[in-house]
């Protein structure tokens, strides 16, 4: 942080933000006049500030009037096209409400007005798929980058319910959905990790890893892979389990984009960690000449350099004896090639 920089007072509301534009407007040309505001010009920041929060308090009306659908009672026995109807408009309002909650302070008054309690306790368990999957998809609106709806969420059992979703549940979309969210609770949130790691969320991952969905299969490997890199502390947990051997049958399946992020939990289980090597070198699993024959075929295809560089990883550190360079991890695989290699 920039010296001097320390002791800001960053504003906390609408009114806080328009009182630092006026400032720093006023600092641009010298140092504030001590006069008293003039009445005009309290008159023009009022109805400014009026019309900022207009915004504001129209989008939580609409949450209100959304919440207000979601609370109402089922019509059952009324009609097939009366059901169909009120699905539908549950759906519609669900989708309306993850858009709104994009915003950080939506998100914040959803959980002060009881939305999220509601999304728990009425959608997460509905009947139909898709109030399911979208009061998963409004769970990880909520959550992403918002400690204080991440806590709100882990004291409420929400973590335990998606990951139950996430291994179960009979729909794709709604297991890739929850998966999704426990993402949001989990990544860079320490207490959330911690509920993870105690509800065997591992297992989780790796069962969902040898889904038939391809996207649930891809965002499983992706978060282990986020994981291990985030919290190596893990790793003896994960290897206990039999890691090495599910990720490399994964390896063995037709190639797709999950293997990049298998290929980086494998190079996180094996570096620095002699159980992680000696689980690869295993020659039932048949690894080094999977990785062989990988290297041959990714080679000179510049789409596929990071998940080639892991392979070389690999495959240097298990089977040639070759120090492992750290890798390093940014939202994509960064795969450093290994020493000498």
């Amino acid at each position: 942080m920039a010296e001097g920089r320390g002791n800001r007072n960053h504003p906390r509301n609408l009114q806080g933000v328009l009182q630092m534009a006026v400032e720093a407007g006023s600092a641009s040309e010298g140092p504030a006049p001590r006069e008293p505001m003039t009445k005009e010009r309290m008159e023009f920041l009022r109805g400014a500030l009026a019309e900022v929060c207009k915004g504001q308090m129209d989008e939580v009306e609409q949450m209100k009037q959304c919440l207000a659908v979601l609370s109402r009672d089922e019509c059952r026995g009324r009609g097939s096209e009366e059901e169909e109807e009120e699905k539908d408009e549950r759906e519609e309002v669900l989708e309306m409400l993850s858009e709104l909650c994009e915003n950080l302070d939506n998100a914040r008054d959803l959980m002060k007005l009881g939305g999220l309690d509601l999304c728990m306790s009425r959608c997460l368990c509905h009947s139909e798929a898709g109030i399911r999957w979208r009061a998963a998809q409004l769970i990880a609106s909520c959550a992403q980058n918002m400690p204080e709806v991440q806590f709100y969420l882990l004291n409420q059992g929400a973590l335990l319910t998606l990951l139950q979703l996430a291994d179960h549940d009979t729909n794709s979309t709604v297991r890739v959905k929850a998966l999704y969210a426990v993402s949001c609770l989990v990544r860079e949130q320490e207490a959330g990790l911690r509920d993870f790691v105690s509800h065997d969320g591992f297992s989780v991952l790796m069962r969902g890893m040898q889904s038939d969905s391809e996207k649930l299969r891809t965002k499983s490997a992706f978060l282990l892979l986020n994981l291990l890199t985030s919290h190596p502390e893990h790793k003896d947990t994960v290897l206990s389990m039999g890691m090495v051997q599910q990720l490399v049958s994964v390896l063995r399946s037709p190639h797709s984009s999950v293997h990049e992020h298998v290929l980086g939990a494998l190079c996180c289980l094996v570096e620095d960690s002699p159980r992680g090597v000696n689980d690869c070198r295993d020659a039932s699993l048949g690894l080094e000449e999977l990785l062989n024959q990988r290297v041959q075929d990714l080679r000179g295809r510049e789409e596929s350099l990071e998940e080639l560089e892991c392979c070389e990883c690999l495959r240097a550190a298990c089977f040639q004896g070759q120090p492992f360079q750290r890798m390093e991890w940014n939202g994509s695989i960064d795969c450093k090639k290994c020493k000498n290699g």
